[in-house]
Protein backbone atom coordinates (compact mmCIF):
# COMPACT_ATOMS: atom_id res chain seq x y z
CA UNK A 1 0.00 0.00 0.00
CA UNK A 2 1.22 3.28 -1.32
CA UNK A 3 1.61 6.15 1.61
CA UNK A 4 -0.76 8.82 0.89
CA UNK A 5 -0.71 11.15 3.76
CA UNK A 6 3.03 13.31 5.43
CA UNK A 7 3.76 12.93 9.36
CA UNK A 8 1.61 16.00 10.88
CA UNK A 9 -0.74 16.64 8.13
CA UNK A 10 -4.05 14.86 9.52
CA UNK A 11 -3.56 17.41 12.92
CA UNK A 12 -1.59 19.24 15.75
CA UNK A 13 1.74 16.86 17.05
CA UNK A 14 1.39 15.23 19.93
CA UNK A 15 4.22 16.21 23.03
CA UNK A 16 6.02 12.53 22.74
CA UNK A 17 6.20 14.07 18.40
CA UNK A 18 7.29 17.21 19.66
CA UNK A 19 10.01 15.64 21.73
CA UNK A 20 11.33 13.28 19.52
CA UNK A 21 11.80 16.10 16.80
CA UNK A 22 14.03 18.07 19.37
CA UNK A 23 16.29 15.91 20.29
CA UNK A 24 16.83 14.99 16.67
CA UNK A 25 17.19 18.59 15.84
CA UNK A 26 19.90 18.32 18.80
CA UNK A 27 21.57 15.54 17.61
CA UNK A 28 21.96 16.71 13.77
CA UNK A 29 23.12 19.78 14.76
CA UNK A 30 26.01 18.13 17.08
CA UNK A 31 26.63 15.74 14.02
CA UNK A 32 26.72 18.00 11.12
CA UNK A 33 29.57 20.54 11.71
CA UNK A 34 27.82 23.72 11.26
CA UNK A 35 25.40 24.29 8.55
CA UNK A 36 26.25 28.26 7.27
CA UNK A 37 26.56 28.09 3.55
CA UNK A 38 25.42 24.40 3.38
CA UNK A 39 22.78 22.66 0.92
CA UNK A 40 21.00 20.78 2.97
CA UNK A 41 17.67 18.25 2.12
CA UNK A 42 15.40 16.81 4.56
CA UNK A 43 14.23 13.90 3.02
CA UNK A 44 10.53 12.93 4.45
CA UNK A 45 10.35 15.91 6.44
CA UNK A 46 6.58 15.99 7.27
CA UNK A 47 3.55 18.13 5.96
CA UNK A 48 4.96 21.36 8.10
CA UNK A 49 8.76 20.53 7.55
CA UNK A 50 9.83 21.95 11.45
CA UNK A 51 12.86 20.45 11.50
CA UNK A 52 13.92 21.58 8.55
CA UNK A 53 12.61 25.14 8.86
CA UNK A 54 14.56 25.35 12.38
CA UNK A 55 17.38 23.99 10.43
CA UNK A 56 17.25 27.15 7.66
CA UNK A 57 18.79 29.82 9.59
CA UNK A 58 22.18 30.17 7.92
CA UNK A 59 21.88 27.30 5.07
CA UNK A 60 22.32 28.43 1.44
CA UNK A 61 18.96 26.38 0.36
CA UNK A 62 17.18 23.28 1.08
CA UNK A 63 15.50 20.96 -0.28
CA UNK A 64 12.13 19.20 1.06
CA UNK A 65 10.62 15.71 -0.13
CA UNK A 66 7.10 14.25 1.02
CA UNK A 67 4.53 12.47 0.15
CA UNK A 68 2.53 16.35 0.61
CA UNK A 69 4.06 19.46 1.83
CA UNK A 70 1.84 22.40 2.89
CA UNK A 71 1.13 24.97 1.12
CA UNK A 72 2.96 27.68 3.29
CA UNK A 73 6.42 25.80 2.74
CA UNK A 74 6.37 26.51 -1.13
CA UNK A 75 6.16 30.16 -0.28
CA UNK A 76 9.54 30.15 1.88
CA UNK A 77 12.73 31.26 0.10
CA UNK A 78 15.75 29.15 -0.33
CA UNK A 79 13.29 25.96 -0.05
CA UNK A 80 12.47 23.95 -2.96
CA UNK A 81 9.62 21.84 -2.02
CA UNK A 82 9.15 18.15 -3.95
CA UNK A 83 6.11 16.03 -3.31
CA UNK A 84 5.90 12.65 -4.16
CA UNK A 85 7.00 8.81 -2.60
CA UNK A 86 10.48 7.11 -2.02
CA UNK A 87 12.73 6.46 -3.93
CA UNK A 88 11.28 7.95 -7.00
CA UNK A 89 10.68 11.92 -5.87
CA UNK A 90 14.55 11.65 -5.51
CA UNK A 91 15.08 11.24 -8.59
CA UNK A 92 13.69 15.10 -9.21
CA UNK A 93 17.22 15.92 -7.64
CA UNK A 94 20.49 16.69 -9.50
CA UNK A 95 23.47 14.33 -8.62
CA UNK A 96 26.40 15.60 -6.36
CA UNK A 97 24.28 18.77 -5.36
CA UNK A 98 24.00 18.77 -2.08
CA UNK A 99 26.21 18.71 1.19
CA UNK A 100 23.82 17.22 3.74
CA UNK A 101 21.06 14.86 3.77
CA UNK A 102 18.74 14.73 6.88
CA UNK A 103 16.35 11.48 6.99
CA UNK A 104 14.60 10.95 10.20
CA UNK A 105 12.54 8.48 11.06
CA UNK A 106 11.66 7.54 7.32
CA UNK A 107 13.50 4.51 6.43
CA UNK A 108 11.73 1.95 8.77
CA UNK A 109 7.91 3.19 6.80
CA UNK A 110 10.14 1.71 3.15
CA UNK A 111 9.69 -1.86 2.06
CA UNK A 112 13.06 -1.18 0.29
CA UNK A 113 14.85 0.87 1.88
CA UNK A 114 18.53 0.43 -0.04
CA UNK A 115 16.93 2.24 -3.17
CA UNK A 116 16.41 5.88 -1.29
CA UNK A 117 20.39 5.45 -0.07
CA UNK A 118 21.34 4.66 -2.57
CA UNK A 119 19.82 8.19 -4.05
CA UNK A 120 21.02 9.70 -0.52
CA UNK A 121 24.45 8.78 -1.77
CA UNK A 122 24.16 10.08 -5.45
CA UNK A 123 22.62 13.49 -4.23
CA UNK A 124 25.51 14.44 -1.94
CA UNK A 125 28.98 16.14 -3.23
CA UNK A 126 32.25 14.47 -2.49
CA UNK A 127 33.00 14.48 1.23
CA UNK A 128 29.11 15.33 2.00
CA UNK A 129 27.43 13.81 5.01
CA UNK A 130 23.88 11.72 5.34
CA UNK A 131 21.94 12.31 8.86
CA UNK A 132 19.89 9.31 9.49
CA UNK A 133 17.31 8.37 12.13
CA UNK A 134 15.20 5.03 12.73
CA UNK A 135 13.63 3.22 15.94
CA UNK A 136 15.79 0.53 17.17
CA UNK A 137 14.21 -2.76 18.05
CA UNK A 138 14.10 -1.73 21.54
CA UNK A 139 12.01 1.88 20.52
CA UNK A 140 9.25 -0.90 18.45
CA UNK A 141 7.93 -1.69 22.27
CA UNK A 142 7.94 1.76 23.48
CA UNK A 143 6.47 2.87 20.13
CA UNK A 144 3.96 0.26 19.87
CA UNK A 145 2.63 0.86 23.53
CA UNK A 146 2.54 4.87 23.48
CA UNK A 147 0.55 4.79 20.43
CA UNK A 148 -1.68 1.12 20.52
CA UNK A 149 -2.18 1.62 24.49
CA UNK A 150 -1.90 4.96 25.76
CA UNK A 151 -2.90 6.90 22.50
CA UNK A 152 0.14 9.23 22.85
CA UNK A 153 1.53 8.88 19.48
CA UNK A 154 -0.81 7.83 15.68
CA UNK A 155 -1.34 4.87 15.16
CA UNK A 156 -1.44 5.40 11.80
CA UNK A 157 2.30 5.83 11.93
CA UNK A 158 3.15 2.80 14.09
CA UNK A 159 1.05 0.13 11.73
CA UNK A 160 2.96 1.96 8.62
CA UNK A 161 6.25 0.57 10.20
CA UNK A 162 8.36 -2.37 7.19
CA UNK A 163 10.97 -2.77 10.08
CA UNK A 164 13.25 -1.57 12.96
CA UNK A 165 17.14 -1.28 12.63
CA UNK A 166 19.65 -1.68 15.48
CA UNK A 167 23.30 -0.26 14.32
CA UNK A 168 24.00 -3.76 13.00
CA UNK A 169 20.93 -4.11 10.71
CA UNK A 170 21.03 -0.38 9.70
CA UNK A 171 25.50 -0.61 8.87
CA UNK A 172 25.37 -3.30 6.00
CA UNK A 173 22.71 -0.88 4.20
CA UNK A 174 24.91 1.87 4.33
CA UNK A 175 27.84 -0.36 2.86
CA UNK A 176 26.03 -1.50 -0.32
CA UNK A 177 23.96 1.95 -0.94
CA UNK A 178 27.86 2.80 -1.70
CA UNK A 179 29.06 4.68 1.65
CA UNK A 180 32.84 3.49 2.76
CA UNK A 181 32.51 1.74 6.01
CA UNK A 182 35.59 4.37 6.76
CA UNK A 183 33.17 6.78 6.82
CA UNK A 184 29.61 4.94 8.69
CA UNK A 185 29.08 5.79 12.56
CA UNK A 186 25.85 3.90 13.75
CA UNK A 187 24.81 4.05 17.58
CA UNK A 188 21.83 4.54 19.59
CA UNK A 189 20.71 7.16 20.60
CA UNK A 190 17.14 8.49 22.74
CA UNK A 191 18.13 5.61 25.37
CA UNK A 192 18.69 3.67 23.33
CA UNK A 193 15.18 3.88 21.27
CA UNK A 194 16.48 4.85 18.56
CA UNK A 195 19.53 4.34 16.03
CA UNK A 196 21.46 6.84 14.72
CA UNK A 197 23.89 6.62 11.84
CA UNK A 198 26.37 9.77 10.32
CA UNK A 199 27.31 8.85 6.88
CA UNK A 200 29.86 10.27 5.14
CA UNK A 201 30.38 10.22 1.30
CA UNK A 202 34.33 9.44 0.17
CA UNK A 203 35.55 12.71 -1.50
CA UNK A 204 37.01 16.37 -0.13
CA UNK A 205 35.52 18.15 2.43
CA UNK A 206 32.22 19.81 1.45
CA UNK A 207 31.51 23.63 1.74
CA UNK A 208 30.81 24.71 4.50
CA UNK A 209 33.60 22.72 6.26
CA UNK A 210 33.92 19.77 7.82
CA UNK A 211 30.88 17.64 8.41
Amino acid sequence: MTRDRAFGQEGRLTWADRLGIWLSKRQILRRAGGLRGKRIADIGCGYHARLALALLEGCESAVLVDVALSPDLKRVGRLRCIEGTLPGALAKIPTRSLDLVICNSVLEHLWEPVKSLRHFHRLLTPGGTALLNVPSWRGKRFLEFSAFRLGLSPAREMDDHKCYYDPRDLWPLLVRAGFPPSGIRCFYHKGGLNTFAVCRKGGSTPRGGRV
